[in-house]
């Protein structure tokens, strides 16, 4: 995929939404990669939100820790905001997304959104 970015139009706000898709031939390690990697990419360009949607049982799809790979992108990132699109709360205790939004929020202050 080839990614190209205008500098037009800077005044709108830009974000990403990444299902973090295995490639046939990839791993879900490598998907991962794939979406630090754009994350890297879209900061740069000025993008102001990285978002992971959540899914499950998709084979094809490596998004299934959103707040693992939330952690994961704003390790490697320093100003994009990067969060879930959403947290299916019926897979996950309320109480325990919330502390790891919240401590991710303290590593990584003003950065991190909850969808």
């Amino acid at each position: 995929m080839v990614l190209q970015h205008s500098k037009k139009n800077t005044d709108i706000p830009l974000s990403v939404l990444d299902l973090v898709i295995v490639n046939n031939d990839g791993s879900p390690r490598q998907s991962m990669q794939n979406s630090l990697d754009l994350a890297q990419h879209v900061e740069r360009w000025g993008y102001k939100r990285y978002w992971l949607a959540e899914h499950h049982n998709i084979k094809g799809i490596a998004s299934t820790a959103t707040s693992i790979l939330v952690g994961f992108i704003a390790s490697s990132t320093s100003t994009i905001r990067v969060g879930s699109g959403g947290v299916m709360l019926p897979n996950h205790a309320p109480l325990v997304i919330a502390e790891q939004i919240g401590t991710l929020e303290s590593l990584y202050p003003g950065r991190i959104d909850l969808g």
